[in-house]
């Protein structure tokens, strides 16, 4: 499955975007998704993810503020982002495995996962 993220841009502090991450390839519903971010100088962080069945898992740093969905007839899976904050800030990069996510350690395997190009989220303080 290729993965191609859009609806990044700059918002003030509180405010809200949406993040949409369109998938081709093998079929989307087999596949659990997520979304992660990456600030400068900082490591790849988990935000939230979602299995087939729709079931979601949370980072608490985002828990209560952002939501995971996913239309699987559109094969898009989307990240809702309010109350946003300057530490929001980061490149946001969905991404796709075969393995159902079950707690905030899941993430892309080699081999068996993929990833987005990224797009650019900034909260102006």
């Amino acid at each position: 499955v290729q993965l191609a993220e859009s609806g990044g841009g700059l918002v003030e502090t509180g405010g809200s975007l949406r993040l949409s991450c369109a998938a081709s390839g093998r079929p989307f519903v087999s596949y659990g998704l997520g979304w992660f971010r990456q600030s400068p100088g900082k490591e790849r962080e988990f935000i939230a993810a979602i299995s087939w069945n729709n079931s979601t898992v949370y980072s608490e740093k985002v828990k209560g503020r952002f939501t995971i969905s996913r239309d699987n007839v559109q094969k898009k899976v989307f990240l809702q982002m309010n109350s946003l904050k300057p530490e929001d800030t980061a490149v946001y990069y969905c991404a796709a495995d075969l393995a159902a996510p079950s707690d905030t350690n899941w993430a892309p395997r080699p081999l068996y996962g993929t990833w987005g190009q990224g797009t650019q989220v900034t909260v102006s303080s």
